[in-house]
């Protein structure tokens, strides 16, 4: 892996990085959670793109700009219908497609909230799961980004991340030392 997973507590519209992960509804509607706040701080003209831009199937991806926010773009992981439930298929499959158009887009860093997890009733805990391996995938592929950054809303969001992030690690090690053995 030459890139490199970060963990962060605080708020996603706060970092500045090529671009930032919106936790999205297939409909493009920033309503409430982290969409809120991208809507809030980054005005009205991201809402106004996501309408120009149209639904997207759940599972899927779409790019804005980021209007005022330090960010150059918004990617659009849709993990849910409006007034739906995220699954992990459907968080996986967003979080994919956000990392396939952030290469797209030559970002080298990426700020991820926690998809599915907040409105969209995903487990906190399979969330951290499912977008740590998808990360990791991204980082150990062809044309991997410098730094995904989990930016997660509170302190007990961050703690299960660095449970995950850090039980990643040991797996990852462990492999190593028995190729080793083996080898």
């Amino acid at each position: 892996m030459s890139g490199r997973i970060t963990l962060h507590e605080g708020d996603l519209t706060e970092h500045e990085v090529d671009a930032i992960v919106n936790a999205a509804n297939s409909a493009l509607v920033l309503g409430a959670g982290v969409a809120g706040a991208i809507a809030a701080k980054g005005g009205p003209e991201i809402q106004a793109e996501c309408d120009a831009h149209g639904p997207i199937e759940v599972g899927e991806a779409a790019v804005t700009g980021a209007g005022g926010l330090a960010a150059r773009y918004v990617i659009h992981a849709a993990g849910m219908a409006p007034g739906g439930l995220a699954t992990e298929q459907s968080v996986r499959d967003s979080m994919r497609r956000s990392l396939e158009l952030a290469c797209e887009k030559g970002c080298r860093t990426l700020a991820v909230p926690a998809i599915g997890a907040g409105i969209g009733g995903f487990s906190m805990q399979r969330c951290a799961e499912v977008l740590i391996e998808e990360a990791r995938a991204q980082l150990a592929g062809e044309r991997p980004l410098e730094e995904i950054r989990f930016v997660l809303f509170g302190e007990p969001s961050y703690r299960i991340f660095e449970m995950v992030n850090d039980a990643a690690k040991v797996a990852a090690q462990m492999e190593k030392i028995e190729q080793a053995r083996r080898g």
